[in-house]
């Protein structure tokens, strides 16, 4: 069993990875507030660098790499983010990466990979394809391979935004996460539940998506269609570390559908005047549909990531 990371870990990787990161913004927005009936905060990892939360675990890792693990070069499987975060690392400290993306993947974040110095290898129609196919070439090549959510040092990172949230805003009662793999929302119960253990921390996936929704709810690893729209969402199973904590920790998850995406979307072009892509929506989405729940309440909601291309942006306006 992988060892669950502390608040002390996410405090020392906050110290590796500050000099390459920003300390995102967390802002009140009067017209969100209006309607959702409750004093929310939004967390814009949209702003960090690279347009997502993804690039603090990524560096985090990389940075604890060995010198012979570094020297072999790093491969990863990605739908984009992720894989930008990797490929960052790899080029802040000198490593030579592979990203394999599947083949449907956003051609700006395609783009930016490769720009960061990283060579791409397209595969298969989902990510776990992409997944199962850079694991392949880890052993065949050699290359160190960084698991998405099976990896201790990812949640060490991804932990640090709900550090600054929290210094920011002590008294958070909610703190809704998107999960994909699940390091994000692993770091946000993490941080949260070491300095509050009162708030509470609510996970959202997509209807269309839902793997890791039912392998939390059952106790077990279960894998369902993968077919949601939003990329940071889009995972057809939950995975055996990030489960473990989220079992745990995790006090509630829901679904919602692509389209109360795409809606979400559109609020926050309209409503935060900033371009918050279908996965980081996914947040305020959730709020939108428990907003009973959240009445009076003050609530973070965490703004994943911002990397929607030119097509998407115009489906969501259309």
């Amino acid at each position: 069993m992988i060892k669950r990371p502390t608040l002390q870990n996410v405090l020392n990787a906050r110290k590796r990875i500050m000099p390459h990161i920003i300390r995102t913004p967390l802002l009140n927005y009067y017209s969100i507030d209006e309607i959702l009936d409750a004093n929310v905060f939004i967390k814009h990892e949209n702003y960090q660098h690279l347009g997502s939360f993804k690039v603090r675990g990524a560096l985090n890792t990389i940075s604890q790499l060995t010198f012979e693990e570094k020297s072999s070069g790093v491969i990863a499987s990605s739908t984009g983010n992720f894989g930008q975060g990797v490929s960052y690392g790899g080029r802040i400290f000198g490593v030579n990466v592979v990203i394999v993306v599947p083949e449907n993947t956003t051609s700006t974040k395609v783009a930016s990979i490769k720009n960061l110095g990283a060579k791409i290898i397209e595969h298969g129609e989902g990510f776990d394809e992409a997944r199962q196919f850079a694991e392949k070439l880890s052993i065949e090549e050699g290359y160190y391979y960084i698991h998405s959510a099976n990896e201790p040092r990812l949640v060490e990172g991804t932990g640090t935004y709900t550090l600054e949230l929290l210094e920011d805003q002590p008294d958070i009662d909610v703190i809704i996460v998107p999960i994909g793999g699940g390091s994000g929302a692993c770091g946000a119960c993490i941080v949260s539940n070491a300095i509050n253990p009162r708030i509470k921390v609510i996970g959202v996936q997509s209807h269309s998506s839902p793997g890791a929704y039912f392998s939390w709810k059952n106790g077990k690893i279960i894998e369902k269609d993968n077919k949601s729209l939003a990329e940071g969402l889009a995972t057809s199973m939950g995975y055996e570390f990030t489960q473990q904590i989220l079992q745990e920790m995790l006090d509630d998850f829901i679904l919602v559908s692509d389209q109360k995406l795409l809606e979400a979307v559109a609020i926050f072009a309209e409503k935060t005047h900033s371009i918050v892509e279908h996965a980081g929506a996914a947040s305020l989405a959730a709020a939108l549909q428990i907003k009973d729940q959240l009445k009076g309440k003050k609530v973070a909601l965490i703004a994943s990531g911002g990397n929607l291309s030119l097509s998407q942006l115009k489906d969501v306006l259309d």
